[in-house]
């Protein structure tokens, strides 16, 4: 509920901050004196659009704080999805700047106008007669209905399977439409997958086919460089190996005549056992290294083979190769068990369409069940409100599709007259009709779910005392589970706000403020009594003031 509303540099006002408590408010005022310019305040910080106009002083910024007793309103998960630190006791603000920017803020924290226009939406309905067309649309009135009918769990149940029938309606679809396209390619993909299977492709594959193709197409080199080796190493005359055995033996006898001498000694007989075992393997690798002319032409084969198939898909290795070869397996496998899943898909959304189905016809009868109870609540409402023939024609028909709140079609009728035919509201109710509608409505909806603040703008505008009086009723009797705002020129309602706040302009040698206080009950009555007789106050307004504040 609201509970503090802070001003400052809007409109008229320098600056305003009322508390409020719960129950039933009623906010009066002389017309023009700003009753209008308070809501469009409250408007700005719950969502609502500015411009400059809305600053009383342009050099300076307008700043607008409402404070929110949120504890019963479950909004936890709001915050905690937008990121919001949560308190039970919220402040939002707005703030709009000389240069025409605006700033909003929910406990300090810095929000688009899109999420205080969310969270705004949850806090305060704030509803005149000519915002009436929330009535007139099926969602709200199903609405009605299925709060009558008790329906929040099983709408919660029902959306669960009906987001589980989507999913499975959407992948038999997308199961279908790739059936549809890959059967044009599949033949296409087939070729190329058999292509790189039969290349046997293996990481590595490309270095060591490259690596070996080098080596025989230069074997004789080769061949040449490892006997040149081999003979410089073994030549009986001048061969390293001789001459390093020399002077191996030369120096083993130098050995003993101290450790300079053995050291040096030990790494002539290193390199001496080195130079052998490099004698011993090109030895071994001259006898190995032949021509073979028929490997030559394979291993070329290969690689040809290999570079083609990356210059065809357009990469450079075989690892790509070979991640493409696993993709077009994928596909083609896919395409070839296609019909088993599709028919897989079908048996699954038959079992999701029949689950959501069973909800959607318990809803139906729960609110068929309900109908004739909310037909005659709403006449007998309308009917204390000055509409005694008024009628309702309220039928639940089956759809086609399912919806988000069921499978029905809602035929919500009205006709205000005794033998008139029934049509839309939207096209046979009049605004004051429509906005005693509402008002019954919005009384229903009162006693079966938690609903946010709400704020009356002059919606007994029209209407006589006896039929004001009972709106008043209304509205008080919502508020005994609801915080509930009246702005309103009738007496009647007025007096049956648990507090009663003015709202007038005063005058300066600057300028004209709008000023709102909260009034004592001697000033009740004057107010009352003004409202009533105007500003020459009588005895006998005074009396019926006061007769209508017992």
């Amino acid at each position: 509920m609201l509970t503090n509303l802070s001003i400052q540099n809007y409109a008229l006002i320098d600056d305003v901050n009322v508390s409020f408590t719960d129950g039933f408010t009623t906010i009066t005022g002389e017309t023009g004196a700003g009753k209008s310019i308070l809501l469009g305040g409250l408007s700005l910080v719950l969502g609502k659009r500015a411009d400059l106009t809305s600053l009383k002083n342009q050099a300076q910024k307008c700043i607008i704080e409402a404070d929110f007793d949120v504890s019963k309103y479950n909004l936890k998960a709001f915050f905690d999805t937008n990121d919001l630190d949560y308190e039970d006791s919220t402040i939002l603000r707005r703030e709009i700047l000389p240069s025409g920017k605006s700033r909003a803020f929910v406990n300090d924290s810095p929000v688009n106008l899109e999420v205080l226009k969310r969270l705004g939406e949850q806090l305060v309905d704030v509803h005149s007669q000519h915002q009436t067309l929330q009535l007139t649309e099926n969602d709200f009135q199903m609405r009605v209905v299925d709060a009558l009918a008790e329906n929040q769990e099983a709408l919660i149940n029902y959306k669960i399977q009906l987001q589980a029938y989507k999913v499975a309606s959407k992948n038999l679809s997308e199961l279908i439409e790739f059936q549809a396209n890959s059967n044009k390619e599949h033949d296409y993909n087939s070729f190329l997958l058999k292509e790189l299977q039969t290349a046997q492709l293996r990481e590595g594959m490309q270095e060591e086919l490259e690596q070996e193709y080098e080596q025989l197409n230069n074997v004789e080199q080769i061949m040449e460089q490892l006997a040149s080796g081999h003979q410089l190493l073994n030549d009986e005359q001048m061969g390293v190996l001789g001459r390093l055995a020399d002077l191996k033996r030369a120096f083993q006898n130098l050995a003993e005549y101290g450790d300079r001498y053995d050291s040096l000694n030990d790494r002539i007989q290193s390199i001496y056992i080195e130079m052998d075992d490099i004698a011993g393997e090109l030895e071994h690798l001259k006898d190995g290294v032949e021509a073979n002319p028929s490997r030559l032409e394979t291993v070329n084969g290969q690689l040809q083979t290999l570079y083609d198939l990356q210059k065809k898909h357009q990469v450079a290795s075989v690892k790509e190769l070979m991640a493409i070869q696993d993709q077009l397996a994928k596909r083609v496998d896919a395409v070839e068990n296609i019909e088993s899943k599709i028919q897989e898909q079908q048996l699954e959304l038959e079992k999701k369409t029949k689950a959501v189905q069973v909800l959607a016809e318990r809803l139906r009868d729960s609110r068929n069940a309900v109908i004739p109870k909310l037909k005659s609540m709403l006449q007998e409402n309308l009917y204390a409100l000055g509409m005694p023939s008024a009628t309702f024609k309220i039928e639940i028909n089956p759809s086609e599709t399912f919806k988000a709140n069921g499978k029905d079609d809602l035929v919500f009728l009205f006709s205000a007259n005794k033998g008139s035919a029934y049509g839309e509201l939207k096209k046979v109710a009049s605004g004051g009709e429509l906005s005693r509608i509402m008002l019954t409505i919005k009384s229903i909806l009162a006693r079966y779910e938690q609903l946010p603040t709400m704020m009356f703008d002059e919606i007994d505008t029209g209407v006589s005392g006896e039929i004001s009086n009972r709106m008043g009723e209304i509205m008080k009797e919502m508020s005994e589970t609801m915080q509930v705002f009246s702005i309103t020129h009738l007496p009647q309602v007025a007096s049956k706000g648990a507090q009663q706040f003015k709202v007038y302009k005063e005058e300066n040698l600057v300028g004209t403020t709008t000023q709102m206080k909260r009034l004592s009950e001697e000033e009740r009555i004057q107010e009352l009594a003004e409202m009533l007789g105007g500003k020459t106050i009588s005895e006998s307004a005074l009396a019926h003031a006061k007769q209508l504040l017992q």
